[in-house]
């Protein structure tokens, strides 16, 4: 399926897009600034856009790929797990020559981040987990996104709801609809078997030798703020920074936070 998601006009402007061919599926990938090398991998809904790319561009070259079945990207019916978008872009980051970069992943992006870094420690220089979905914690465990009610969706995405409305549609919108069904469709395939995640993940945490921050809102309810006790607990050099008042979409609610990335890139 060849599908190009309709973004608001300014959203994508000063950014590059290529197009990769990654085992036959068309990837669609954004570019902006230049420097070292930070890849984002975006969570579920990229509705929201990527501004906060821009101010990591005054200092790095920014590449954001779009995952298979999500925005730009096509859809791929062999994904069915978080092995094969690992294995997906491992293909992709060899196609362009990326061989020590640093990483950051929102969400279901930050569950990828952390599963190829996991294999691949000795490419990512740092690693930076932005409220990140995939670690099992029975003792705080995330409320199922599919039984949430739409109205409900924007106080689980932020502390204060009014501050990303923006990115909502003011009335009925069948594109966006479709857009983001699209999405929470590709993320269902991945949650079937194991809804909360990766079992198996909190035994390979080790690996993450490189130094990693857990960006987290204070007040997450899609991926309870405990979690990241959770995952620091395993990582030999972590970080957790809570952002106040906020909630899951730490960027968009709270934009002075993306400054917490480069700081952290530069320490």
């Amino acid at each position: 399926m060849n599908t190009d998601i309709a973004m608001p006009a300014t959203t994508l402007d000063g950014f590059e897009r290529k197009d990769h061919i990654v085992n036959g599926i068309r990837t669609a990938v954004l570019t902006i600034g230049s420097g070292p090398d930070l890849v984002f991998l975006h969570g579920t809904g990229t509705f929201t856009g990527f501004e906060v790319a821009r101010g990591w561009a005054n200092s790095h070259r920014v590449i954001i790929p779009y995952h298979p079945g999500f925005g730009a990207s096509d859809d791929d019916p062999t994904i069915a797990s978080i092995d094969d978008h690992v294995m997906h872009y491992m293909t992709l980051f060899d196609q362009l020559d990326l061989q020590s970069f640093a990483l950051v992943g929102h969400s279901l992006g930050g569950w990828i981040a952390a599963e190829y870094a996991v294999r691949h420690p000795h490419r990512v220089e740092k690693l930076l987990l932005v409220s990140p979905a995939g670690l099992v914690d029975p003792d705080a465990p995330a409320p199922d996104l599919f039984k949430i009610a739409p109205p409900d969706m924007p106080g689980f995405l932020a502390c204060d709801p009014a501050k990303i409305l923006k990115h909502f549609p003011s009335g009925p919108d069948p594109d966006f609809e479709a857009g983001l069904g699209r999405e929470i469709g590709a993320l269902a395939v991945l949650l079937q078997s194991e809804p909360q995640g990766n079992p198996k993940l909190t035994r390979w945490l080790h690996r993450l030798t490189m130094p990693t921050l857990l960006l987290w809102g204070a007040e997450d309810r899609l991926r309870p703020t405990a979690q990241a006790t959770a995952w620091n607990r395993q990582i030999p050099n972590g970080k957790v920074v809570l952002v106040p008042e906020t909630g899951h979409l730490v960027f968009e609610e709270t934009p002075e936070s993306g400054r917490i990335v480069i700081d952290f890139l530069a320490a």
